[in-house]
């Protein structure tokens, strides 16, 4: 990143002091995560309740497999402790003392722990006990970082609440030391502290991300969907669909409304995190993705990758293994004489060793198995963007497909071709929109709370009281300050065992109003409601959004070129194909609009 930095400066003409603002997006919480590594942390619950995090669910992570587990905790039993204190959701049944809370800290202190993460039984309503241990620690062992679901999550559901505190505790230190180290760098250099990017697409200060990893952990790809969404404001649509195809994976999002699509809990690795997230799916489908014969014959493209070294073949490397790359340059469609970003030259006769090894497993020949290489992945994409789209009710066909990272611009057409879609978009900074994403991102924070009103208790005061305090909250994590809110509540009738977010004006929301938007979100969802069904607010949550830098959107208005397919476009950071049954128009920018010729849907 450092290297990058100084590059750009000096191409540029520029030194250090005339950064403004800098702001980075990063995988270092995630790939900790996947490579299970993380700190020595200790688990404190209430008194009997320390194994939630391993009792989970129960619920299969694959139905036929009887064998298959979900992910092991974070924290081993050894290291779970449990907490003599009871809190019930009217107040406590058991009040925690003094000498407990410091019994706690002593632990903490003789364990070695570098965090703990505090879960107690209904802190969501009643934090108190879990301020009481922080305060504890504070005192008894400042070297140890505390990390209290009340603060973090603030909502109910034990397992889901002490999954992401635990998760928290896990990584915090490990993305604390990567985050001070880069900072450190940084000011050396004479730039401004770096801003993170949370995993709902708004910037937090270094100190908060260092604090808490859970709120990272989706950091990475949620640039790409912040920069999609600001090329699709630029161009006037409201609706989109978002495909970034990079060498490992392919990440995929809706923008409904102008805005990216959200979650109020994401999933990692199999883990839930209750915090706010981009509804960002992946598939393990990139350029480096390693073609391969199953046991069956068939042919199967990832989710193992060549990564970066030694790469697809064709890179020259070393690598061996046949990928979506290698096919790619056997069908012409990456030319060898053209060098890709970074200066990397192609190897044709490494691709076509590659793929031809794999070719003679499949008893295909040579072209014919790297066409199936690509067909094989433009299934696995089509099949992620009808999990954002399809499956949630949206008709992909009225969408236009937005297409970047570095091989977005390669498959577009024909995903887009396999879901009925008839215009696709390619942005001219595909292969670096998720800096783009970076520079358009705004400060944002988040609060939470479980509330549980329902009948009488459901009033306009009682909402407006929740309203005002998350909103202060929220407004506090942003210096004070905030540009504009926003409120999401989640809501279910009496009974139900789950809810449904509906999002609504904090300035102006009513319990009427929440009611009413609750109603039809249950009748588009479900088909019916139920008219003489009592409705529950279980959860409010409020956004507080700092100012967004204003970047000038432009659309294709100066098309300086027209081309008919079937052709390639390459350009310096991506290479777009234009199938037969296509046109494209490409401005001076290099962003490249590909249409059907049939005017519509293929």
């Amino acid at each position: 990143m450092l290297a990058a930095i100084d590059a750009v400066l000096a191409a540029a003409g520029l030194a250090p002091s005339a950064v403004g603002t800098l702001a980075h997006g990063m995988t270092v919480a995630t790939n900790a995560l996947l490579e299970g590594n993380s700190a020595r942390a200790a688990l404190l619950a209430t008194d009997g309740f320390t194994d939630v995090v391993e009792l989970a669910r129960q619920n299969r992570p694959a139905l036929y497999r009887l064998q298959e587990r979900g992910p092991a905790p974070l924290i081993g039993p050894e290291l779970r402790w449990g907490v003599r204190e009871r809190m019930t959701p009217a107040g406590p049944l058991l009040t925690l003392s003094r000498e407990e809370a410091e019994r706690l800290a002593v632990c903490g202190t003789a364990s070695r722990v570098d965090a703990v993460a505090v879960v107690l039984l209904h802190a969501y309503r009643h934090p108190e006990h879990e301020r009481a241990i922080a305060d504890a620690f504070t005192r008894l062992a400042p070297g140890v970082s505390v990390h209290l679901s009340s603060e973090l999550v603030g909502t109910f559901r034990e397992y889901e609440r002490a999954a992401t505190t635990e998760l928290d505790a896990a990584l915090s230190p490990l993305l604390a030391g990567y985050l001070r180290r880069l900072a450190d760098a940084c000011d050396r250099r004479g730039l401004p502290a770096p801003g993170i990017l949370a995993s709902q697409g708004g910037l937090i200060d270094l100190e908060t991300a260092a604090a808490h990893a859970a709120l990272t952990v989706l950091s990475g790809p949620a640039g790409g969907a912040a920069g999609a969404a600001h090329v699709a404001r630029g161009h006037g649509l409201t609706d989109a669909l978002c495909l970034d195809m990079g060498g490992t994976s392919t990440d995929v999002c809706l923008i409904a409304d102008g805005v990216v699509a959200e979650h109020a809990e994401g999933r990692v690795a199999g883990r839930p995190v209750a915090l706010p997230t981009l509804a960002i799916h992946t598939v393990g489908a990139g350029g480096g993705s390693i073609a391969w014969a199953d046991a069956g014959g068939a042919l199967r493209v990832g989710p193992r990758s060549a990564g970066a070294d030694p790469g697809p073949a064709a890179y020259g490397r070393g690598g061996v293994h046949p990928t979506v790359t290698d096919a790619n340059v056997l069908l012409g469609l990456l030319d060898p004489a053209v060098p890709l970003a970074g200066g990397i030259r192609l190897d044709a006769d490494a691709a076509q060793r590659a793929i031809a090894g794999l070719a003679g497993e499949l008893g295909l020949s040579t072209r014919g198995c790297a066409r199936g290489i690509r067909t094989v992945v433009t299934s696995e994409i089509a099949g992620a963007l009808s999990a954002v789209t399809l499956e949630r009710g949206v008709d992909p066909r009225a969408l236009t497909l937005i297409a970047f990272g570095g091989a977005g611009g390669l498959h577009a057409a024909e995903v887009a071709e396999a879901l009925g879609i008839g215009s696709v978009l390619v942005p001219g900074e595909a292969g670096v929109l998720a800096a783009l994403g970076l520079v358009v991102a705004p400060a944002r924070r988040d609060r939470a709370q479980s509330v549980l009103l329902s009948g009488a208790g459901f009033t306009d005061a009682a909402l407006r009281g929740v309203v005002d305090e998350l909103a202060a909250q929220a407004a506090a994590g942003l210096g004070g300050v905030a540009d504009r809110f926003t409120l999401a509540a989640e809501l279910r009738y009496v009974g139900q065992s789950f809810e449904l977010p509906v999002r609504a004006d904090p300035a102006a929301v009513t319990a009427a109003a929440l009611t009413a938007a609750f109603v039809a979100a249950h009748v588009r969802r479900y088909g019916f409601s139920e008219p003489d069904g009592e409705v529950e607010l279980v959860t409010v949550r409020v956004s507080a959004h700092g100012p967004a830098p204003e970047l000038p959107g432009r659309g294709l208005a100066a098309r300086v070129r027209h081309h008919h397919g079937p052709t390639v476009i390459r350009r310096p950071e991506t290479t777009v194909v234009v199938p037969a049954g296509w046109t494209a128009s490409e401005d001076a920018s290099g962003t490249v609009a590909l249409a059907h010729a049939s005017g519509g849907r293929p």
